[in-house]
């Protein structure tokens, strides 16, 4: 493999603009405005429009007729933006403006050109989780308000209803005031789905959906922002110091969990090649799905047993029952007692419930001790941590507590999901106060949800040059490997028991299948490539066992790094999870260290002889006095060694 994939470096992100209304600071991309900031703190973190079929999926948006003008303190935008897809097609035309009393709004008029169902039309307004237990007034529709704080640990319903505006303390004696106008608006805890924020939308979800919008019905709404109070001078301070530092925290260290991968969604059989890439991840365990009201799922099983005792590991058994759970599973262990495969764990599911229920736990449990009383029982869901916080499961019933991640539920660009890393945290946090202390597993993460856990009818019929909804292009980028990185540096340091990342091979899988990309002109790998993420999960893997050290950056959104102690000796990992260089200053414990990065000038060396790249020390550097300065490129990944 001489060549480089073209796909392996990310593409250039569209471009933003940097704008300011008076004391506010914040950033227009593509139609929406982000990271609005009074001096150094955001106040809010997103303001834009969406448009969701009745299956929830969001339509894009197409811009055209843009025109900005700005000066150094105050900006005005018009832009038309189209949505269109499949039987929807709904325009709107937006006039924002931001004026130097620090005033920021925000208008949408629209029209359906078509008749269609929709599930939301409108404006969401997203508040950075770092808000989190501050002091808030909900303002009602009937003009009453209420006072409150946003909750610390996730809210699993509507923290606010009803809302006509919403005001959150910024400092003291300062508020950010948001009027709204043109729906009846709510809030949702989005950290539910490890989003980075709390969001306030419209239309409320008591209301029935989906709904049909008629051809030529006209949406009009509005948004406005407002500082109340007088800022201080230090909070119009902004930080001007561009290096990101990453320090040590007086935090107690705690234990990597242990990493597996799922088996591969595609069905066919792992190659020599595959097993002998694979075996250099030093995995934990292979996740194996077994449907077992499914004629075939036999044969699923003795592939995952055949595959794990090639990576010399032990399986962890995800079952779905149906309502003949005893019969199911007496079936199941009859067959499974001739192979005896090594278990790590049982992930126990109703395939007709989103949370593991009582019922089928007391029913499942005395089978499968009966079968291996040594075997831990996990159960939870399926789908995400919404559902386990929304109807929490039986805990003295359970050995460990399981859920899924993925960070593309409501936004999909690599921002979005930059934000959702640290939020990670905040649901094992969550988790863990309703748990009665068992141990939490995340099982699995991947990049994009394995199917629409909340669809309200068919999805329609994939146009045949369209990947599937699983796969994302980013799962084989430096990109996709920085966020796997910062991803398992929040689950390390919350210290989850135990991961299962992705799949083994193919498009959803952590190298390419021997035989090559399903659709080789739309997911462009090499036949048996590794993927970028694949280096992350080996250096990771180098380390089972170690010590986890918590690491604090003071640009999260920008940098993150895990810091690992493991025989005798310190391991830093660092992801830049933006598409700019960045310049980081890092402390560390010894006077020389080596350095590796894994970024656009490495990654065609490293995709064309892995083993080669993995063993290579790297440059060696000199720290001054325990810190060190470095220049990481775009999307970059770097593994340090003291």
């Amino acid at each position: 493999m001489s060549e480089q994939p073209v796909s392996a470096i990310d593409p250039p992100p569209a471009p933003i603009r940097q704008l300011r209304a008076g004391p506010l600071s914040l950033v227009y991309d593509a139609g929406d405005l982000r990271y609005i900031k009074l001096g150094d703190q955001e106040i809010i973190r997103r303001i834009y429009v969406a448009v969701r079929d009745h299956n929830w999926g969001t339509v894009p948006l197409v811009l055209s007729d843009q025109q900005i003008e700005a000066t150094d303190q105050r900006f005005r935008i018009c832009h038309t933006a189209t949505h269109e897809q499949g039987p929807i097609v709904f325009r709107w035309q937006a006039t924002i403006e931001g004026s130097a009393d620090g005033t920021i709004s925000f208008r949408m008029d629209g029209n359906a050109e078509t008749t269609f169902l929709r599930n939301r039309i409108g404006f969401c307004i997203l508040h950075p989780a770092a808000a989190a237990g501050v002091r808030c007034v909900a303002l009602h529709s009937d003009g009453t308000s209420i006072g409150g704080r946003l909750p610390l640990l996730i809210q699993p319903d509507a923290p606010f209803r009803e809302l006509q505006g919403f005001r959150h303390e910024i400092a003291e004696h300062v508020w950010a005031d948001l009027r709204f106008s043109g729906d009846r608006f709510e809030m949702e805890d989005q950290r539910n789905w490890i989003d980075g924020s709390f969001k306030t939308f419209c239309t409320p979800l008591s209301i029935p959906y989906p709904q049909v919008i008629a051809a030529g019905t006209v949406i009009q709404q509005a948004v406005m922002l407002q500082i109340v109070g007088t800022p201080t001078p230090q909070i119009h301070q902004t930080y001007d110091d561009t290096t990101i530092q990453l320090q040590r925290t007086q935090a107690a260290p705690g234990s990597l969990p242990t990493i597996g991968l799922g088996s591969a969604s595609h069905g066919q059989p792992l190659s020599d090649h595959e097993i002998a890439q694979l075996r250099a991840l030093n995995l934990a365990h292979l996740r194996c799905d077994l449907l077992l009201s499914a004629p075939d799922y036999l044969q699923r099983l003795r592939q995952a047993i055949s595959e794990a005792a090639a990576l010399a590991i032990p399986l962890e058994v995800a079952l779905f029952v149906s309502d003949a759970v005893e019969a199911e599973l007496a079936i199941f262990l009859d067959q499974l007692a001739a192979l005896r495969p090594p278990i790590v764990r049982w992930l126990l599911f109703h395939q007709h419930e989103r949370v593991t229920s009582a019922a089928t736990l007391e029913l499942a449990r005395p089978l499968l001790a009966a079968y291996d009383r040594t075997i831990a029982l996990a159960a939870g869901t399926n789908m995400y941590f919404t559902e386990l916080n929304r109807d929490r499961p039986p805990a003295d019933l359970l050995d460990l507590v399981s859920y899924s991640i993925n960070p593309q539920i409501h936004a999909f660009d690599n921002r979005s999901l930059a934000e959702c890393c640290a939020t990670i945290a905040a649901t094992v946090n969550s988790a863990r106060a309703f748990s009665a202390g068992r141990p939490i597993i995340i099982s699995p993460v991947t990049l994009r949800p394995r199917f629409n856990a909340v669809a309200t009818g068919p999805e329609p019929p994939l146009p045949p040059d369209q990947l599937p909804p699983q796969v994302d292009l980013r799962q084989m980028t430096l990109f996709g490997a920085a966020w796997t990185l910062a991803s398992l540096k929040y689950l390390a340091e919350s210290q989850v028991a135990s991961v299962t990342y992705y799949e083994t091979s193919g498009w959803r899988g952590v190298i390419e299948r021997e035989a090559g990309s399903a659709m080789p002109a739309q997911f462009r790998s090499q036949p048996g490539q590794a993927f970028p993420l694949y280096f992350v999960l080996a250096d990771v893997g180098a380390c089972a066992g170690a010590e986890v050290l918590p690491l604090h950056s003071n640009q999260p959104l920008l940098v993150e790094g895990l810091l690992l102690r493991w025989q005798g000796r310190e391991c830093m990992l660092l992801a830049n999870l933006s598409a700019e260089t960045q310049r980081v200053r890092v402390e560390l414990s010894a006077a020389q260290v080596q350095a590796r990065a894994l970024d656009q000038t490495t990654v065609a060396s490293a995709l064309a002889d892995p083993q080669s790249f993995l063993a290579e020390t790297g440059h060696t550097l000199t720290t001054d006095q325990g810190w060190l300065t470095l220049e990481l490129l775009p999307y970059a990944t770097v593994r340090i060694d003291s």
